[in-house]
Formats: C-alpha cells, sequence, structure tokens
C-alpha cells in the first residue's frame, strides 16, 4: 500500500466512553469562550443550575479535556476556580501516539497477515469502548452512537443526515497511518466494526476508506444498494471529525 496525500489532520480526543449530550454540551460551550470562566458564568450560558455545570467541568477536568485553575486574589475570600478547555495539542491522546508507532511496526514487520492482526486489535479495542453499554434497536442511532465515540477518540466525524457517509478530516495517529496505514487504518476499521456490532441491533456494513480525499478519510456505515447512491449534501450534520487514514488499495 502507498499514501498518496496528507490525508487528515491529527486529531485529538481520549481513550473513553462518549460524553453525555448535556457534558458534551457543557464541553462545546467551555471551548467556546475566550478566556477561562466560572462555572457560575459557564452555568448562565448553558442554562444549566450551577452546580451540575460544575460536576460537568470536574468529570471533564478528569478526563483531560478541560482545566480547573484559580482566579487571581481579589480582595476578601479565596478566589474562585475558572476553568478552560484543553487546546487539541494537550491532549491526552498524544501521550499515545509513540506506543501506537512502535507497535504498528512491530505488527507490520512480524505478522504473517498485518490487516488481520490489525483488524482484530481494532474490534477489541471497540468492545472494550462499548462495554457496558445497552444496544440501540434503533439502527441509525447505533450509527450516530458509533460518531459520538469517534468524536470523543478525536476523529471530528461529519456525517450525512442518516450517518451513513461519514467524512473523516482528523486522526489521533495520522503521522504512524502514514508510514503504516495498513496496520492503524486497520484497527480503526475493526474499532469501527466492532463498536456498531455492540451498539446496533444487528450487524451493518463498515468500510473505511483511508485517505480518499487529500485531507480526510471516508467511512461509510450501513450502506446498501439503496444509500450507496447517495450524495454527500448532508455532510457536516455531525460535529467535524477526523477520520482513520489508510492507503488505498
Amino acid at each position: 500500500m502507498t499514501v498518496e496525500n496528507n490525508g487528515p489532520l491529527p486529531g485529538s480526543g481520549t481513550n473513553r466512553v462518549p460524553l453525555s449530550r448535556q457534558r458534551r454540551g457543557v464541553l462545546q460551550y467551555l471551548r467556546g469562550q475566550a478566556a477561562p470562566v466560572t462555572a457560575g458564568a459557564l452555568a448562565q450560558v448553558c442554562a444549566l443550575h450551577v452546580n451540575t455545570v460544575r460536576e460537568h467541568l470536574d468529570a471533564l477536568v478528569d478526563d483531560g479535556l478541560a482545566v480547573r485553575e484559580r482566579s487571581s486574589p481579589a480582595g476578601r475570600g479565596r478566589p474562585a476556580f475558572r476553568y478552560r478547555a484543553r487546546p487539541p495539542q494537550e491532549s491526552p491522546a498524544r501521550e499515545y501516539a509513540g506506543l501506537a508507532a512502535v507497535l504498528a511496526a512491530q505488527i507490520a514487520g512480524s505478522s504473517a497477515d498485518p490487516r488481520r492482526d490489525a483488524l482484530a486489535a481494532g474490534a477489541e479495542w471497540g468492545r472494550l469502548l462499548t462495554a457496558g453499554q445497552p444496544p440501540t434497536a434503533d439502527p441509525k442511532e447505533a450509527r450516530t452512537r458509533l460518531l459520538d465515540l469517534l468524536e470523543e477518540i478525536g476523529f471530528a466525524p461529519e456525517s450525512d443526515a442518516d450517518a451513513h457517509q461519514v467524512r473523516l478530516p482528523r486522526c489521533p495517529f495520522v503521522e504512524t497511518a502514514r508510514e503504516h496505514p495498513g496496520v492503524i487504518c486497520g484497527v480503526h476499521e475493526g474499532l469501527a466494526r466492532a463498536g456498531l456490532a455492540a451498539l446496533g441491533p444487528a450487524p451493518q456494513q463498515v468500510e473505511l476508506l483511508p485517505f480518499a480525499e487529500p485531507d480526510a478519510c471516508r467511512l461509510h456505515l450501513g450502506m446498501t444498494e439503496q444509500t450507496t447512491g447517495e450524495d454527500d449534501e448532508d455532510t457536516a450534520e455531525h460535529p467535524a471529525p477526523a477520520g482513520p487514514p489508510e492507503a488505498h488499495r
């Protein structure tokens, strides 16, 4: 395999289960602030109770998605805590990039079938990330929940209205994927397959097209003869994502 373009931008995220819808909303509001803010100020923006916002903020700090810091002293009393979202380059996911490179090189150099082993490793990762999550009876909801998971990992998915055709403009391990696309992208495809199987009522087709665009990968979910001819005009309904790069076959 050879990589013929740059593919997605580096992604960010954490190896964790997806955030709840409300907590993800608090994070999005926090990312929209020009400077660190208090829980009270953010609660007004989010239209939530300050205790609820503080609980979400503390969880985001624990997940490495936000930073908590003391305000400068001003008058009597203890300075209030202020919060800011972590920039992508500060994401804990970057700490695993070196490990991913080492493991990819090991699989590529020693496995008799690197893609098969990569898919198996990715499937195990997908099962781990979805463990304990009850499956839905709605195939579309299952696809949407998979996209939420990919977003949290750092792929920033952009999908059509039915979550069938997905554009992945970011990838947490894009540098290693350019060097070992068959391995890294195989892991990502295995993750998507197992994740979707765990979250939904029945198996759905999963196809990853690594480096399908100059600046993104493509992911097809649950595609049928009826959906394969559909266009991407609704792309971007889901939060902007990034996908795993791989090589053209």
